[in-house]
């Protein structure tokens, strides 16, 4: 158990109330051990500062099926954290949505922090937003469709509703196919990207070099190669940005 988590009022109170919720005590023990875990990484020193109140943090925290989460044995919830780049995010999770698998929520690492309830599954559908200059009231404009924000992540927003509010009764799985066997799905295009930025970072490195008429120059390749990588991922950050803007006009 992370020693942060056993010291702190705040997480020892946000735990008895995810307990209170109808929370397996396995997946109050994962959420509170990786907030603590968030809380040491970021140096934050007021958990509620951090997070809010802890009633209402709770609150978000469970499920939007709380009451079938009381009824589920620990044994009968599956949960699995999994990866994926902005290319290929959305598809998967309306893939994996359509298996049964509700995202709870994102977490520092940018991980989908998902369940699935072996006992009465039923199928998922998701969207994600740009969040560049805050919420701008997304919620509110989101929520008369029945969809509810999921996790967040630098400027990306998700959101999830129950399929049942498009397909109706048909979002009940009779069966829940087995767990995924890997928790990390990148596409090529990010691994082109990686590529790209790989390269770049050495020719900025070499050319800042012989810049400096020492090929060898350690202080100036190590400036181009701070200066590759900022240039490349300020190119990759603005693509980004302008292929989310599309979709979500798109839409």
């Amino acid at each position: 158990m992370n020693t942060r988590f056993e010291q702190d009022g705040y997480l020892i109170d946000l735990a008895e109330r995810l307990r209170a919720h109808g929370l397996p005590a396995d997946r109050v023990q994962a959420t509170v051990a990786d907030l603590a875990a968030h809380l040491e990484e970021s140096g934050a020193d007021d958990a509620e500062a951090e997070f809010g109140p802890a009633d209402e943090f709770a609150a978000q925290l469970v499920p939007a099926t709380g009451e079938r989460a009381q009824d589920a044995p620990a044994e009968q919830v599956e949960t699995w954290r999994w990866t994926a780049d902005t290319y290929v995010d959305e598809e998967l999770l309306n893939r994996f949505g359509d298996e049964g698998w509700e995202v709870e929520r994102v977490d520092a690492l940018g991980r989908f922090v998902s369940h699935r309830d072996l006992t009465s599954p039923q199928r998922w559908e998701y969207r994600r937003e740009l969040v560049t200059r805050g919420r701008e009231g997304l919620d509110a404009r989101l929520a008369p469709d029945g969809w509810e924000a999921c996790g967040t992540w630098i400027v990306y927003a998700w959101f999830k509703r129950p399929k049942a509010a498009s397909i109706g009764p048909a979002a009940r799985l009779a069966d829940a196919p087995p767990a995924p066997g890997r928790t990390s799905f990148l596409s090529r295009k990010f691994y082109a990207l990686l590529a790209v930025l790989a390269v770049a970072v050495a020719v900025a490195g070499v050319a800042v070099a012989v810049g400096d008429d020492d090929a060898s120059s350690g202080g100036g390749f190590v400036v181009g190669l701070l200066c590759g990588a900022a240039a490349v991922a300020a190119v990759l950050w603005v693509t980004q940005t302008w292929l989310a803007r599309s979709r979500s006009r798109s839409r």
